[in-house]
């Protein structure tokens, strides 16, 4: 008997040491706590289009290339490395050996194919298709059901070599393909569970975690996936993503220590959390702007959106209602390397009547009420408010505040179902083009519907340019048109990001332009 509990208990010693790595005992267990401001649209990387879901998917899943948490700029994923032909027109990627689904089936190059033509497809109905299609040379084609899914020029080599094909150089596409239509998703699983592959229960991914649990407008879980090629440099046991659109409650969630990483401040409360040690702000290359239909009338004037735009005083704007360091902004690009902007905006109520009186609205008579739709946030109804009387008392109009949740906001926004809409973009990646593709005829961020051949003309001719300053140079006259010409969409100002988390008590996390924070490379120290 006695050699038997001994062989047990060195059985269960083996056993212990083994698992060890890989599961730590509750006392032991590392949770990081996020307050991700809204339930997100899905899981589904082809079905989303925000910041909240792309915190998530950075998580759960893994594409060609990730972010570097300190410059937000693209570093190996499960490429581990690539060549590019000489032209910079074809990329060949190398992938991990090692890079395993959770499930423990291998990740291969004919799942990035399967992946990128699932996101294409007109029948996927992706919100963000567009963004591929501008890349890869045929995906265009095949996203508007003019051509086959064999036009578009990617193809798996062998199991561990990936190749594309691209319409021009693209000096960003590094940085493009971290972003989430770029995603590598499990063919095997979507074809046994359908829709319902994103379910915990049958949920398969290849980040450095996987779904544990998701309770609708509450949370969302993820642990720490043994099998991810880099987990033993993951040190987080569990994430967890809350979907509150409360920011009071999360704030106050923050100060009694149930979140770890709070990614906004309430404007009733931003004096005071500015003044402590754990705010982190930081320059942002994000826009924050408002979006005008411009097919329905009155709107589809271009003297009526220049009316709106020159009645804002956009100074006041962040001095008295934002009041975090936002900066003014005319057009929709921040001033970047290479790239210096369209300047100061101008306030300027004299120069609005005229306009909007050329229009056939004098002193603002016989002008429709109209509504401003935005999304629940005390921060959007503030700004909202602020404009709401800014138009009335200078141009003498209407408007009417719509306030939606989050997902229905989007379903509307890009549907275009709105008069004037709230709006803001991160860039995708660091160039002037992030923020000006989206506008062009058809893109399926163009909710407001903005049109004009020669703004196409431009983005299109740029996008087959190398690097430099000729190409600079007709981006800016792609937004000169787009703002200056036809003021297709109102800026306010561009970002800076406002987070509340303790780096001295959590590592691996950096201010930086994107505000890209993945939770991989997260530590508690």
């Amino acid at each position: 008997m006695k050699k038997i509990l001994v062989a047990l208990f060195a059985t269960l010693c083996i056993f212990t040491v083994a698992v060890s790595p890989l599961v730590a005992a509750d006392d032991e267990k590392v949770v990081f706590r996020i307050a991700n401001s809204a339930e997100p649209e899905s899981l589904d990387p082809s079905q989303i289009q925000g910041v909240p879901e792309h915190r998530i998917y950075e998580a759960l899943f893994e594409g060609l290339l990730i972010i570097d948490p300190e410059t937000a700029e693209g570093i190996p994923g499960v490429a581990e490395s690539w060549d590019v032909s000489d032209d910079g027109l074809t990329y060949t990627f190398h992938l991990r050996e090692d890079a395993l689904w959770s499930d423990g089936v291998p990740v291969t190059a004919h799942d990035v194919v399967y992946s990128w033509l699932r996101e294409l497809a007109p029948e996927t109905a992706s919100p963000y298709a567009w963004f591929p299609a501008m890349f890869l040379e045929g995906a265009a084609e095949y996203n508007a059901g003019e051509a086959g899914p064999e036009a578009v020029q990617i193809a798996a080599l062998d199991d561990h070599t990936f190749q594309m094909t691209l319409i021009g150089p693209l000096p960003y596409v590094l940085g493009a393909l971290t972003h989430y239509s770029f995603a590598i998703v499990p063919q095997h699983a979507i074809e046994e569970y359908g829709s319902e592959w994103i379910l915990p229960e049958n949920f398969v991914g290849n980040g450095p975690f996987v779904l544990q649990e998701w309770s609708p407008q509450d949370r969302i879980v993820a642990v720490k996936n043994p099998l991810y090629w880099d987990a033993e440099n993951v040190q987080l046991d569990e994430v967890v993503f809350y979907a509150s659109d409360d920011i009071d409650t999360t704030y106050n969630m923050y100060l009694s220590g149930q979140i770890d990483w709070l990614t906004n401040v309430p404007q009733g409360r931003l004096e005071e959390a500015m003044m402590r040690e754990d705010y982190q702000s930081a320059p942002q290359l994000s826009s924050y702007y408002y979006t005008i239909n411009n097919t329905r009338a009155p709107f589809d004037n271009p003297n009526v959106r220049k009316a709106l735009s020159l009645a804002i005083d956009r100074e006041e704007l962040v001095d008295t209602v934002t009041r975090g360091g936002q900066i003014p902004a005319v057009g929709i690009v921040p001033e970047m390397a290479g790239y210096e902007g369209l300047g100061y905006p101008e306030f300027d109520p004299e120069e609005a009547q005229r306009l909007l009186a050329e229009a056939g609205y004098p002193n603002g008579i016989g002008f429709p009420t109209f509504s401003l739709l935005y999304n629940t946030d005390e921060t959007h109804r503030a700004i909202a408010e602020y404009i709401q009387q800014s138009w009335r008392e200078n141009l003498n109009i209407n408007v009417t505040l719509e306030n939606q949740e989050w997902a229905t906001y989007l379903a509307n926004r890009n549907a275009g179902n709105f008069d004037v809409a709230r709006a803001g973009w991160v860039g995708d990646y660091q160039d002037p083009n992030t923020f000006l593709d989206m506008f062009i005829t058809g893109a399926g961020m163009n909710g407001g519907k903005y049109s004009n051949s020669e703004y196409d003309e431009l983005i299109n001719q740029a996008a087959r340019m190398p690097a430099g300053e000729e190409r600079m140079d007709v981006l800016m006259q792609a937004e000169e048109i787009f703002i200056l010409e036809d003021q297709g969409i109102i800026p306010l100002y561009f970002y800076v990001s406002q987070n509340l988390i303790d780096t001295d008590v959590w590592g691996g996390w950096y201010t930086n332009t994107m505000d890209y924070h993945p939770t991989k490379d997260i530590y508690k120290k």
